[in-house]
């Protein structure tokens, strides 16, 4: 297998495309309840036609939507199809949504790829274009009507990981510890999923939520939060939550002095993320791989247009990314290139 290297960056094999991915398969397609099974799957060599599809994204705000964005670009070059990328701007846009979803979808499509800002906020726009067209969700969790098939891997397992990472570190009986809890936007498809795991995994260990904090994933408004925190809890121990939380964190202790009293977990993984755990920076951090994932929801609608779908709901396995085993694990299937840049259509 070919890897390259760019900017001391391990990124993806350039031969991934033309082998099998390892993906987790649900044996209940749309049931995350269900039990997972590790499976090799082939992709598709190439699409039987130029086919055009629409991709709806909460926002581009975030590296990780980056890095998706990136999979999908690689994925539709290499099966030789086409795709128009609608940016609804942040999650509280669900009307914005909608309304991107309707008219891409009026200007002809093939097919729809949806990460939606709200569970079942899209469910009647979306009943009304499964009636054409197949509908792939992907990233977020989604009400089941009208998706054909889902690109996508637990928040509960990704919370659950977050959370598990502070619970074996305090486990129950140990001195207590203070923590921030940032899930994510509220109301937001995936939040409560996340959320979920991460109080289970929290449950029995010596760890206290005394703040928790729902925003946007937008950097500046993590900053706020976070700032937020420091200023009501001085004795917090940890920060844990989204990405760009984390990103915003490392910055803001490293400012007031406080990177070596105040532990940083990271429920997704993006670039900023990668660098501070190579530097210690950061404690752990989940990855499901969005550029993998980005790959998979192309390949998915290709099939459900041609009739050739075989999987109806996986994603890639969860890995826990740690300062000790993030050399081996590396970025690859997990991070755009740096020099890669947003791309919204490819004919």
């Amino acid at each position: 297998m070919i890897l390259r290297w760019i900017s001391g960056c391990l990124l993806f094999p350039l031969s991934l495309a033309a082998e099998p991915w390892q993906l987790e398969v649900r044996t209940t397609p749309f049931d995350y309840s269900s039990p997972a099974v590790v499976r090799d799957y082939d992709p598709l060599d190439k699409a039987a036609q130029h086919w055009t599809f629409c991709v709806s994204l909460p926002h581009m705000k975030d590296a990780y939507y980056l890095s998706l964005n990136y999979g999908m670009v690689e994925e539709a070059r290499r099966l030789g199809v086409g795709f128009r990328l609608l940016d609804a701007g942040g999650y509280p846009n669900l009307d914005r949504q909608t309304e991107q979803i309707k008219d891409c979808v009026a200007d002809g499509a093939d097919g729809l790829i949806v990460a939606t800002v709200s569970f079942d906020g899209l469910t009647p726009a979306l009943m009304t274009i499964a009636e054409q067209i197949p509908i792939i969700g992907a990233v977020n969790d989604i009400a089941d009507d009208g998706i054909t098939a889902k690109a996508a891997v637990s928040w509960y397992d990704m919370g659950k990981a977050a959370g598990q990472v502070v619970a074996d570190r305090h486990p129950k009986g140990t001195p207590p510890v203070d923590l921030a809890w940032f899930p994510g936007p509220e109301g937001a498809g995936w939040v409560k999923f996340v959320d979920h795991g991460f109080r289970d995994a929290i449950a029995d260990s010596s760890a206290r939520v005394v703040a928790t904090q729902y925003g946007d994933t937008g950097r500046e408004i993590q900053v706020l939060l976070v700032e937020e925190v420091l200023e009501n809890h001085p004795q917090i121990d940890y920060l844990v939550g989204s990405a760009p939380m984390a990103e915003a964190a490392v910055s803001i202790l490293r400012s007031r002095g406080l990177s070596d009293s105040i532990g940083i977990v990271s429920d997704y993984m993006t670039h900023a993320v990668y660098r501070a755990l190579r530097r210690g920076r950061i404690i752990a951090a989940p990855t499901d791989f969005p550029v993998l994932q980005g790959r998979l929801a192309i390949e998915m609608a290709v099939r459900a247009v041609e009739g050739k779908l075989i999987l109806h709901h996986a994603g890639p396995r969860i890995e826990l990314v740690t300062p000790q085993n993030v050399r081996d694990i590396g970025p690859d299937g997990s991070l755009a290139p740096p020099s890669f840049v947003p791309t919204f259509v490819v004919e």
